[in-house]
């Protein structure tokens, strides 16, 4: 959830490029799709629909794209930053980015979109036009970040005309994103987009997505009892963090340390430390190197949602739940704090990002099997969630022995987006198998290496994640389900 730089590697990368992208604009040169690069983003008279305020303006591109593409940056109609990219040897196709987090700031950030573009640059160096939108503000908001999302390729689309075939891409939570948007603006043969591509994706959706995270913030206080200290102000565990306080991230940071030693080496810590540690590790599953980032979901971003987006509504539960792995599992169940779901909050966050698994456009899915943020068993809960729609035959998953959760491998990503465009315009349905091993060619372009496991299976989602009482079946909102709520006047998270 957290961007990061990527590792590049231009070993005989321009040659093979060139050659590549010159045989895609040829075709594309002849069919007229790249009309509209060749000139640039229309005027406000030269293309009707919007506003002179929201035309993208041309920008320097990332050092990796300043000689291969032209760059824009822009707002929409709803304040959104966004940032477009167009390869000079356009293939004719758009990859439209859903990024991760969601960040926690008020506004929308003009900086985000330009680093996803850089960070998401392979799929420009491969061909392809890049769309991505910094979302209108921050904070929770999964239909909104989708809405954000559509807005931008629509952008592209008013200035550089429709292109060939369009894919969205989503990484982490944007994942979630890019999965809510090909559900409702991907209908085959209707819709906007061919295609899905999702890496490392938060696919339980919300309403089951974080639960391990609720566990992690009720088992951190009971072994912990300092967030919130006995002398502080006392609020519900499933707030995250009460609304008026101003604890920032390095003082949740400093409660960790004084409770676990987390930063310490292991021979500095203390003995409870070390107990308090092991324990909490033991029970939530939680690698060690991401614990501290996953607390602050569980403190800030949860406030986010508790407090900005539900009204205070409590969307979590852990009633019925029995812990295990701890020195003493009775103690811990029997001292941890329950609580119970408001209905009402559990289906707006339900509406807003569950997923209800009715795609009918290719659904490529990357993820890294030791993945410490978005466990790999968020994609067992997808896979369930088609499947329970008898949806599962437009997804094709694929994963990697890789431990990392914010970037994946250039030859991967490159690798990926040619299986799903391929997937797209033949409609043979690839294997994970085939997939895998048509990495090597572009890993002898980028260097970043190929890391497939393309017999791995994930387990299902429950053998990682407790599952609250009902909470089994998928998806978690089926599509009727979906429709009934949308006649709920007021119903998800206002954008």
């Amino acid at each position: 959830m957290e961007r990061s730089s990527r590792t590049r590697a231009g070993n005989g990368r321009g040659r093979s490029r060139s050659l590549r992208l010159g045989r895609t604009l040829a075709a594309a040169c002849a069919s007229g799709l790249l009309a509209g690069v060749l000139v640039g983003p229309g005027s406000a008279s030269a293309a009707p629909g919007g506003p002179a305020a929201d035309r993208p303006a041309v920008t320097a591109c990332p050092a990796a794209l300043a000689d291969s593409a032209t760059c824009y940056t822009g707002q929409d109609s709803h304040g959104a930053h966004y940032a477009l990219a167009v390869p000079k040897k356009w293939n004719g196709s758009l990859v439209v980015h859903a990024h991760g987090g969601p960040d926690l700031g008020e506004g929308s950030d003009p900086g985000r979109s330009v680093g996803d573009l850089e960070r998401w640059s392979v799929m420009v160096d491969e061909g392809y036009a890049w769309a991505g939108s910094s979302y209108r503000r921050g904070g929770y908001g999964t239909r909104m970040a989708a809405a954000d999302t559509e807005s931008v390729r629509r952008v592209f689309v008013r200035e550089f005309g429709t292109p060939r075939r369009t894919y969205v891409h989503g990484q982490s939570w944007g994942g979630n994103v890019a999965a809510k948007v090909v559900e409702l603006h991907g209908a085959r043969g209707r819709g906007a987009y061919d295609g899905a591509l999702l890496t490392n994706g938060v696919l339980g959706g919300g309403s089951r997505g974080y639960d391990y995270r609720v566990d992690l913030r009720v088992v951190y206080q009971y072994y912990c009892g300092n967030h919130p200290r006995p002398t502080e102000p006392q609020y519900p565990l499933w707030e995250g963090l009460r609304a008026t306080s101003t604890m920032t991230a390095a003082g949740l940071r400093a409660r960790l340390e004084e409770c676990t030693g987390l930063t310490s080496a292991p021979q500095d810590r203390t003995a409870p430390q070390q107990r308090n540690l092991d324990d909490i590790l033991g029970v939530t599953g939680i690698p060690e190197r991401t614990l501290e980032s996953h607390l602050r979901f569980a403190t800030f971003t949860f406030r986010d949602i508790v407090h900005n987006r539900l009204g205070g509504r409590n969307p979590f539960a852990n009633r019925g739940v029995r812990y295990t792995g701890s020195h003493d599992d009775r103690a811990l169940n029997a001292g941890v704090e329950r609580f119970s779901a408001d209905p009402t909050a559990a289906r707006d966050l339900s509406y807003d990002s569950d997923v209800t698994g009715r795609v009918s456009v290719p659904v490529l899915t990357l993820h890294a099997i030791d993945d410490p943020t978005a466990f790999v068993e968020h994609e067992a809960a997808y896979r369930d969630s088609l499947r329970g729609a008898r949806r599962d035959g437009h997804l094709v998953q694929t994963f990697t022995r890789e431990a990392e959760h914010s970037g994946l491998s250039d030859s991967e990503y490159a690798n990926s987006i040619t299986a799903l465009d391929t997937w797209a315009r033949t409609g043979r349905r690839p294997m994970a198998g085939s997939v895998a091993a048509a990495c090597a060619g572009f890993d002898k372009v980028y260097g970043t290496g190929c890391h497939y496991d393309a017999a791995f299976v994930p387990r299902p989602y429950a053998t990682r994640v407790e599952p609250r009482p009902g909470g089994r079946a998928w998806p978690a909102m089926t599509a009727a389900q979906e429709r009934s709520w949308s006649r709920i006047e007021g119903v998800g998270i206002a954008p």
